[in-house]
């Protein structure tokens, strides 16, 4: 779908042979860098004094079934390298430099150029109740509307208040809506109506839908097909040379594009999704022109552009807002070295930009449903190769601690209404383990402070008065989450249901309640009618939140047909292959003691 991403909390086989393909390189020291990312993905922890566990691209691609991945790097302001690396499909061409991607959402920031442009020319205000402007549809009036207006600034920093996260695309064969249809959810749309939900201007919630009104501002005011506004407007002028937002892509393109892959290693069936939702979603193109995309962007803050923003209205656009986010772009780093991104989620694909305002950069795409952890990885050894501030591995070092102060931090930390951090204690070493994840070592910085190895994660103890712990904070990606200590009697139940998960998991065991829960359940989900007295108060709260868009989610499967049990994972969930009119997908399910479903996630195949 084409979703943000956003950092989950806590610790957050395809057989292939590595090909390249290259563009840009020219000297040997170049070439000695570009082996050097491309011979050592690093880990997200580096520990002084150990040598890093560095692994191939190669090794990384196959273990994590993305069969290929394009890369391009900026510095000083120029593309330095591009490479291709892998396959464009299983038993296909190579990637190269020119192979097609879709960017997903990160068509947002590059649809935000168009709309920046025609507010330069005094065409457009940011500040205008976009009803002025919209002429085939009106954003629907009700009482959050009365208090503020909907604007395109509210749309371009996701605060305006507007439904729908994202979309999942139409598979081929399918019938395709009008952007009204979209609009209006109606059929054949495959996502909910686009309305206003919050009073606009009073919250940051990220919306695909805020860009779908977007699009259709964009066509209404200028007359065009919204595929040609872009191309004349800001593809053709900052040379996206191979880009294009024609959904689908053009017949005579077909070639040039990469086939997506799902997270199993399977092609996504009848190949690329089909997105009406063009600004949000349906831009096809490659590194090196979202690179040029970031160049312009680079250019026209520094003043030396060739007129596509002026300096002034590009500082805008990257000013901060709620959630940092600017007009478009997400923005981050330091006041000496701040940076714009996006991340781009479709079916199949998966892709991250980041660019520094000085000149350096990087976009990274990829035709695999694990892309996003892969494109994670190489961002950190590029990061750690050209010396950015931002992104590199956390560096640490381990500390002699007295093993008499660790009796204090074990038990169980209520992180969340669904998740607990349990901190468990084996000899002198700590383990730190969220609900529904492996348990990791926890290594001592400080007294009171630990860090985690296979992701970056630190934790801080934190003690009343009499020395036991009452709480620990979590610190990932900037941010600080604060996990009370739960009391003996809601540790030890807790304690109790992880070691019979773990029984079960080693035994590969099912639950012999979960087969008719997990058949009831998606029963009731495709009718959109969940029995919530079944499910335990944390899980109903997420089905309420989910339930608008589940009809549409599920019409992409169809009726249910059979289901087999797979297996049982790590943290206790039993896993099923389930069987619809059009297609496969996986469920988890957990359930509670009192047989109350606690857990349930599904992943299409």
């Amino acid at each position: 779908m084409s979703y943000s991403r956003a950092a989950s909390g806590f610790l957050c086989v395809l057989s292939l042979s590595l090909v390249t393909a290259q563009v840009n390189t020219g000297s040997s020291a170049l070439e000695q860098r570009i082996g050097r990312v491309q011979d050592r993905i690093l880990p997200p922890v580096l520990i002084e004094g150990e040598p890093a566990q560095a692994n191939k691209l190669a090794d990384r691609m196959a273990a994590l079934r993305v069969p290929g991945v394009s890369i391009a790097v900026i510095h000083d302001g120029r593309i330095e390298w591009a490479r291709g690396f892998g396959v464009a499909k299983i038993g296909g061409a190579p990637v190269t430099p020119e192979t097609l991607f879709q960017a997903a959402s990160i068509s947002k920031p590059v649809t935000a150029l168009a709309v920046l442009r025609l507010v330069q020319s005094g065409k457009l205000n940011l500040d205008t109740d976009v009803n002025q402007y919209l002429k085939t549809w009106k954003v629907p009036e009700n009482e959050f509307t009365s208090k503020n207006k909907v604007t395109l600034r509210g749309l371009l920093t996701h605060t305006a208040g507007i439904t729908v996260h994202g979309f999942p695309g139409y598979a081929s064969g399918e019938q395709l809506p009008a952007v009204v249809q979209v609009l209006n959810g109606q059929k054949p749309a495959n996502t909910p109506a686009i309305f206003v939900e919050t009073v606009p201007g009073t919250k940051w919630n990220y919306s695909g839908g805020g860009y779908v009104i977007a699009q259709q501002l964009l066509e209404d005011v200028t007359g065009k097909p919204f595929p040609k506004l872009m191309q004349e407007s800001v593809l053709g002028p900052i040379r996206m040379t191979h880009s294009t937002y024609e959904q689908p892509l053009p017949a005579a393109r077909i070639a040039e594009a990469a086939t997506p892959y799902r997270r199993q290693g399977r092609p996504v069936p009848g190949g690329p999704h089909t997105y009406p939702e063009m600004a949000p979603a349906g831009l096809w193109t490659t590194p090196s022109d979202l690179a040029q995309y970031a160049i312009a962007v680079q250019k026209a803050l520094a003043g030396t552009s060739n007129g596509i923003l002026s300096a002034a209205t590009t500082r805008q656009m990257l000013t901060p807002g709620l959630n940092k986010w600017g007009l478009g772009p997400e923005t981050g780093g330091g006041s000496g070295h701040p940076y714009f991104t996006h991340g781009g989620s479709n079916d199949g694909f998966q892709s991250e930009l980041v660019a520094y305002h000085d000149g350096d950069g990087a976009v990274i795409m990829t035709n695999g449903d694990n892309g996003a952890q892969l494109a994670s990885e190489i961002l950190r050894t590029i990061a750690y190769e050209y010396k950015w501030p931002d992104f590199q591995p956390a560096v640490h070092s381990i500390s002699k601690v007295d093993p008499a102060v660790l009796d204090a931090y074990p038990g169980a930390y209520r992180l969340a209404p669904n998740a607990v951090v349990t901190v468990t204690r084996e000899g002198n070493q700590l383990y730190a383990q969220l609900t529904g994840q492996p348990k990791q070592e926890a290594f001592p910085k400080r007294e009171r402070e630990f860090f985690l190895k296979a992701v970056d994660v630190e934790i801080t103890f934190v003690a009343a008065a009499q020395g036991k712990t009452t709480k620990l904070i979590l610190h990932q990606n900037g941010a600080e989450r604060i996990a009370k200590r739960l009391d003996d009697t809601e540790a030890k139940q807790l304690s109790d249901a992880q070691a019979a998960a773990a029984r079960r998991f080693q035994a590969q065991k099912q639950d012999s309640r979960t087969d008719p829960a997990l058949r009831r359940l998606i029963g009731e989900l495709w009718r959109g009618e969940p029995d919530y007295t079944q499910m335990t108060p944390a899980f109903a709260d997420v089905i309420r939140q989910q339930l608008p868009q589940l009809p549409f989610v599920t019409r992409q499967l169809g009726a249910f047909q059979s289901m087999s049990f797979k297996g049982v994972g790590p943290a206790g969930a039993d896993i099923y292959d389930v069987k619809f009119e059009k297609g496969v997908a996986e469920f988890r399910i957990m359930l509670a003691a009192d047989g109350k479903v606690e857990t349930m996630g599904f992943q299409p195949q």
